[in-house]
């Protein structure tokens, strides 16, 4: 079993939100919450604090840096719509983009537009007159889809997708691929709450077990998503899992890959 580790961008920063959507609210509700309950520190929500004072609410930078040391391909899923909490302008991500593309990083749509063919389309075509990318992939925001997602996702002219969960083996539809992914940040640190609600022992607990199905359900990939904006020291639980996760894979001797190298492997070996 390989891991295809990716990242979503869903905040680039703190003022873009003002005035558009309730994600400030909620966020100054859920630090609060996890300080009273004794989740994070001080130390964790005053940093808080000074990444809002900062405009900075991504940290793509230190993460890329971060998997670089640790020869763990950067795969990132980054947003040309907006919708459900997710406001920043394509000059913002076209600029990280930009700097992906230097670091070699490989560069997918977080797609919004998930029920309509062509709003579907419409979206694929804006992410590739802008970014000027001729093959890429999506993950859906929030992984929203419907029973006919994956097939107009696959119409529509993507390489490969990642929206659904599940503990399968990646399928073709159509031309496309389709990706299950199995671990995500938010579901396990949250616990399926709204804040976090496990502390770092109970994450790793919990982590080992999907990770240990996955070998026992002979998965040939496993599907991790982590959000950049956690990797920071003002989400410390967040960091230290992630940190951790890519120590124990490689203790476990798994290796790491990225989409476009995992259909490699499958076009040559569809076994695999």
């Amino acid at each position: 079993m390989k891991a295809i580790i990716s990242h979503d961008i869903d905040h680039i920063t703190v003022w873009e939100h003002l005035f558009k959507d309730t994600i400030l609210p909620k966020y100054m509700t859920r630090m609060h919450i996890e300080l009273l309950s004794g989740k994070i520190s001080l130390r964790e929500y005053t940093l808080r604090w000074s990444d809002f004072f900062k405009n900075k609410w991504q940290n793509v930078d230190e993460l890329i840096t971060f998997n670089n040391i640790n020869n763990l391909p950067s795969s990132f899923f980054v947003a040309v719509n907006k919708g459900v909490g997710l406001n920043y302008t394509n000059t913002s991500a076209l600029l990280w983009i930009e700097q992906m593309k230097h670091r070699n990083c490989e560069i997918g749509l977080h797609g919004i537009d998930f029920e309509s063919q062509g709003l579907i389309d419409r979206e694929y075509n804006l992410f590739h007159e802008l970014t000027k990318i001729e093959t890429f992939g999506i993950r859906m925001h929030y992984v929203r889809n419907t029973g006919q997602t994956f097939q107009q996702l696959a119409n529509a002219g993507y390489t490969y997708d990642s929206t659904e969960h599940a503990f399968k083996k990646p399928y073709k539809i159509g031309n496309m691929w389709e990706f299950p992914f199995q671990i995500m940040d938010g579901w396990i640190i949250e616990n399926y709450k709204k804040w976090q609600s496990l502390d770092l022992k109970q994450a790793k607990e919990n982590t080992i077990k999907l990770i240990d199905k996955a070998h026992e359900q002979d998965l040939p990939y496993l599907g991790i998503d982590f959000h950049d904006r956690y990797f920071s020291h003002a989400f410390k639980t967040w960091l230290d899992w992630y940190m951790w996760l890519v120590d124990y894979l490689k203790t476990n001797k798994i290796d790491f890959v990225n989409f476009k190298m995992a259909i490699d492997e499958l076009e040559k070996s569809p076994s695999v």
